[in-house]
């Protein structure tokens, strides 16, 4: 062979090195874009909200299910609570118009981290995907936590930890700090679906797993939302709205309305399996007439 073809080829393979690292991994689907809520699943619970003692199908725990019953929605109007914006477990569940965009490094052009932002209370989140370790333990504690991502095949997957104390549900179910949030992105084209999994050792005796959908919106233009505090109610200083043990009434109200074993309302893990059903049988038969 002339060795000028040898030169030639070897600069083809160079070439094809080159071009083939400019390009990102066949199997990645980049979730970048403006995303639309969908809200067919949940819708109760994620629009209008919650009925108040309505814990049915959650794996919390004795501390956890104290909180719900000593919340009271009024806590709400408080000054300092007027404002908060969802942490990053529960944004998406929310009002949530979505853009999702990617930060590149100008001299690598290697992906940094994606960042997203919220329609409701304008929360923004950073998710790095350039492998850095998460902060020590007694590192701050925010909305929207520390995050880093990484590709599993065309999924990205989010760890999220130091987040601040939230809500598993918006009627008085907590989330601790302690959580640790857990999340699969999965672009299908024009569909976004959010697989989100909280495992959290103070409140949750069992993995709480969620999903939630977005379809494109190319046109979406997602307004500002600036947020003042005010003072909507008269209250003596210092006081907090609360229920003490023992005295909220309006916990019977949610499994008498629908008919449900009052037990069952009260949650637990057991209360999110098929089985409990047979459970409730077996103890209705059992139970004494009245």
């Amino acid at each position: 062979m002339h060795p000028n073809h040898r030169v030639r080829g070897t600069g083809g393979w160079l070439l094809l090195a080159a071009v083939t690292a400019c390009l990102p991994a066949v199997a990645q689907r980049d979730p970048s874009g403006e995303w639309a809520p969908r809200f067919h699943e949940d819708q109760p619970e994620r629009i209008p909200g919650p009925e108040i003692g309505d814990y049915l199908g959650l794996p919390i725990t004795d501390a956890a299910r104290l909180r719900g019953d000593s919340w009271d929605a009024s806590l709400l109007t408080l000054p300092e609570h007027q404002c908060k914006p969802h942490p990053a477990d529960y944004g998406p569940r929310g009002p949530a118009n979505l853009r999702i965009w990617q930060e590149i490094d100008k001299a690598t052009q290697q992906l940094i981290a994606y960042h997203t932002h919220i329609s409701w209370q304008a929360p923004e989140r950073t998710i790095w995907m350039d492998g850095r370790p998460h902060p020590p333990e007694y590192a701050a504690h925010t909305w929207q936590g520390f995050s880093t991502g990484k590709w599993e095949g065309d999924m990205l997957t989010v760890t999220t930890t130091h987040l601040k104390i939230g809500w598993i549900r918006r009627n008085g179910i907590p989330r601790s700090d302690r959580a640790t949030l857990i999340e699969h992105w999965i672009r299908h084209e024009n569909y976004l679906t959010l697989v989100s999994i909280v495992h959290d050792p103070v409140y949750l005796t069992e993995p709480f797993l969620r999903t939630t959908d977005w379809v494109m919106d190319a046109d979406q233009q997602i307004a500002p939302y600036p947020c003042e505090s005010v003072e909507e109610v008269e209250r003596p200083v210092g006081a907090v709205p609360h229920h003490l043990p023992g005295t909220n009434t309006f916990l019977s109200e949610f499994p008498a309305r629908y008919g449900l074993a009052p037990q069952a309302a009260r949650g637990g893990a057991e209360t999110m399996y098929p089985e409990y059903q047979l459970k409730l049988k077996a103890a209705g038969k059992s139970a004494p007439a009245r």
